[in-house]
């Protein structure tokens, strides 16, 4: 039985549990705070319960049982063939962390962050075994988003790169490769163009925030779901993707030239687009919510499993 050692029990770090105990890895779990470890194995069978009318779980008893609370970050790491650290996004707190990490797990352990904005040479390059230490970036929630961009160091061995795909991909993840480092990695990257955009057409007046929401809930988001952005223009010009750029890159070019500028995310901005919304939600409706959301998640994952892919008999 191959095994993690999850380092940070907070949301991404139980759901990350929830992943390799499900797959059935046996899952160590580590936190520095005391309260935060001891509540992290019932809230993760909470979450495996969850999915196991979507048929993404088959017997959630037996995967918790994949679960151990870790005696000390030693133990956590003891044996260990992955280590998921999801810690704080602070670069002391990282560097410290992966000075102890280094130095207590075994040589052949990979250590992977679920950082979502800082990249690896920044937190290990002063490391004896930095060359085993990457980035695994999920997005929240990974049990049932399967996205995770791997990004490795200048120097990440090419090795640790490809095991660290096998692992991720043995477990149900769609593992994507960086191919070299870059601030906010990927689909942060990607988002964060949308997101300025959206809150710009908010902001000067153009749309509702719950218009705004509509165009992707019931626009790109359902196109998107099964098909990615290069695959989707490809299907829009009768000669795929070079068609496409000669039919429609300069009217896109002249729509997306204006998208970021730096008022966009000021104060005033900001406010436009949260009065537009309308809602402060309470802490307790972000908790129902966020549960209806993974419920729903979990309902689109089973049937993207289980439906064909494009070519497939």
């Amino acid at each position: 039985m191959p095994r993690v050692g999850i380092v940070g029990v907070g949301l991404i770090g139980r759901a990350w549990a929830n992943v390799f105990a499900r797959a059935g890895w046996s899952v160590a779990l580590w936190d520095a705070n005391p309260q935060a470890l001891a509540a992290a194995p019932a809230l993760i069978r909470r979450s495996l319960d969850d999915l196991v009318p979507h048929g993404l779980v088959n017997d959630a008893a037996a995967a918790a049982e994949n679960l151990r609370v870790g005696r000390s970050l030693q133990d956590t790491l003891n044996g260990a063939d992955l280590v998921q650290e999801s810690g704080p996004e602070q670069i002391d707190i990282k560097i410290a962390m992966y000075r102890e990490l280094d130095s207590l797990a075994d040589p052949a352990t990979i250590l992977a962050s679920s950082t979502s904005a800082l990249v690896a040479s920044r937190f290990t390059s002063e490391l004896p075994g930095r060359v085993r230490c990457l980035v695994a970036h999920p997005v929240n929630p990974p049990h049932v988003v399967p996205i995770v961009e791997l990004c490795g160091a200048p120097w990440t061995s090419p090795d640790v790169m490809v095991r660290a795909r096998q692992f991720y991909e043995s477990v149900g993840q769609s593992a994507v490769e960086v191919r070299k480092e870059i601030d906010g990695f990927i689909l942060n990257r990607m988002q964060s163009v949308l997101l300025a955009e959206a809150f710009r057409l908010i902001g000067e007046g153009y749309v509702s925030a719950a218009d705004l929401d509509k165009t992707i809930k019931d626009g790109l988001g359902r196109r998107w779901a099964f098909m990615g952005p290069m695959e989707t223009i490809e299907l829009n010009a009768p000669n795929g993707i070079a068609d496409y750029c000669a039919r429609y890159s300069k009217m896109l070019h002249g729509l997306s030239e204006s998208a970021v500028t730096a008022d966009i995310w000021g104060p005033e901005n900001c406010q436009r687009v949260a009065d537009s919304w309308g809602e402060r939600p309470t802490a307790d409706h972000v908790l129902s919510k966020s549960a209806w959301r993974d419920e729903r998640l979990g309902a689109l994952a089973a049937h993207l499993n289980t439906a064909k892919a494009y070519g497939d008999e």
